[in-house]
């Protein structure tokens, strides 16, 4: 795994005159952990926000605080709500010698026959997978194989997963993680719908020319 390291120093300034860090350029942020007393620091907005892009629940990144490197993972990333940027940044410092829990994005690869050759549609269920490893063994995303799923109804579940022997998986075996669906029925519930929802203004306008009527 390609080291990632961002620059940081110590923050003094709390509280509303954060603002003006970063108005600076300057990103806030603070670094808490298990043995590791809670500590603000402010990083380069732009060189923090290209490596935190590409940055994960479970990517393990280095803070070099003032020639001091912390192995951490991003717990929280607070961002602008118009423009996007981030406005803060939560960092958990770990210890490469203990193991740590983490939620890991799932990711679909592969091609269904069921979806190429049956017009099958796929559904997906959890989106990411709680583990708990050594921080060396925590992989960044998780590849779930679809092209196993040869028929409508497959599908494909937690258990399936074989992960490496250095990874407890958290999350309950019997969560789906995709199934197959025949699209068929999607777009007849569609239809029933549609019809459903055409024949309440018939119901009106009869009412209406029997009022006339009267």
């Amino acid at each position: 795994m390609e080291k990632v390291v961002i620059n940081a120093s110590p923050r003094t300034v709390i509280g509303k005159k954060v603002g003006v860090l970063r108005r600076e350029g300057k990103l806030p942020g603070v670094l808490y952990g298990h043995n590791f007393d809670a500590t603000p620091i402010i990083m380069d907005l732009r060189q923090a926000s290209k490596v935190l892009h590409a940055a994960t629940g479970s990517s393990i990144v280095t803070i070099d605080l003032d020639g001091k490197e912390h192995a951490v993972i991003v717990r929280e990333k607070q961002r602008n709500f118009i423009r996007g940027t981030l406005l803060h940044v939560d960092f958990l410092v770990i210890s490469l010698t203990e193991k740590l829990r983490a939620h890991v994005s799932i990711e679909l690869t592969g091609i269904s026959t069921a979806v190429k050759d049956l017009n099958g549609l796929v559904v997906t269920g959890i989106d990411s997978l709680e583990v708990e490893c050594l921080p060396q063994y925590l992989p960044e995303k998780i590849l779930v194989d679809i092209s196993s799923l040869v028929k409508i109804g497959d599908g494909s579940f937690v258990r399936d997963l074989q992960l490496d022997s250095n990874i407890t998986i958290l999350s309950h075996s019997d969560e789906q993680l995709v199934h197959i669906t025949a699209q068929k029925a999607e777009e007849e519930a569609e239809v029933a719908e549609v019809v459903a929802g055409a024949e309440e203004p018939e119901v009106i306008e009869k009412g209406k020319k029997e009022e006339e009527a009267e």
